[in-house]
């Protein structure tokens, strides 16, 4: 990974929490300099704070940060895309390569609108501002297989990486792990709010809750058994899970779940096509 990026320049164009989380635990990696990065972002002060905590370059200017860049990272919310377009478009390194973890950005629209055919779009999820994220990601024909080995170094600093050919795959993944989290936190919360009624204090119930889900995602992790498996061998007849299941299944469980994880893919799909064609910047917007 070290190799990947030996000698890059990365610019980061907008410097919110997932632009910090990818800049902070590539530092922390050390797979990069700090000289080697800039980050561009229209506030003053949230630039400074990053300057001064990093060691970085920073800039209000987006085509002061791209232009002499090896590899830019486009981290602004979608309806910002058009200001970037504006500042940047045919204006990039001929052979800079393109990191979108913009939601909803088609890879089409970001050609156009960049001038740019080197071009990978990613979908990160919220745990990857504590480096374990789920990260998926597709790249444009342009991009070589070296820039294919920049982009995942870049990406494995979120958590981990799954690349897949088409980018119709984004709006699946967007519905299971970018989505995954809310899931998992209502889950959370119900349980903590569950041994709250039992007796539990809060901060007792959620260290409870926290340490179990935790523990259980690491333990399905490591184990090669399927999760059907590990439900069983923790589900003793006429025991307490046992018990605890059948209400969950009684309760339709795994249809409801299945109809939300199909309800997030739906308007997925439904904003990829509203935000896959960015509406032009014009003169009279303002930022």
């Amino acid at each position: 990974m070290e190799k990947a990026l030996k000698g890059v320049s990365l610019a980061f164009v907008g410097g919110g929490a997932m632009g910090e989380a990818m800049i902070s635990s590539l530092l922390s990696s050390h797979v990069i300099e700090p000289k080697a990065i800039t980050v561009s972002d229209p506030h003053k002060e949230r630039m400074k704070d990053l300057e001064s905590r990093y060691g970085i370059q920073t800039t209000t200017q987006n085509l002061a940060a791209v232009k002499d860049a090896d590899i830019v990272v486009l981290s602004v919310k979608p309806q910002m895309l058009r200001f970037v377009f504006r500042d940047v478009s045919g204006k990039l390194k001929k052979d800079a390569l393109v990191i979108s973890i913009i939601a909803g950005a088609r890879m089409d629209s970001m050609e156009t609108g960049l001038k740019h055919s080197a071009i990978i779009r990613s979908m990160p999820n919220t745990p990857a501002q504590v480096a374990e994220g789920m990260t998926v990601w597709t790249a444009s024909r342009a991009v070589t297989p070296g820039q294919r080995a920049q982009a995942q170094a870049i990406l494995r600093a979120f958590g981990k990486e799954l690349h897949v050919a088409d980018e119709a795959f984004l709006d699946m993944a967007t519905a299971i792990s970018g989505s995954g989290p809310s899931y998992v936190f209502l889950f959370m919360e119900a349980l903590i709010d569950a041994a709250v009624h039992l007796g539990f204090s809060r901060e007792d119930a959620r260290t409870l809750v926290t340490q179990t889900v935790r523990g259980s995602a690491i333990y399905a992790e490591q184990s090669p058994s399927h999760p059907a498996e590990m439900r069983n061998l923790v589900t003793s007849p006429g025991g307490t899970s046992a018990h605890a299941l059948y209400q969950l299944e009684k309760g339709g469980f795994r249809t409801l779940l299945s109809k939300a994880v199909w309800a997030a893919f739906q308007r997925s799909v439904s904003l990829s096509a509203l935000n896959g064609t960015v509406r032009p910047f014009e003169e009279d917007d303002e930022r």
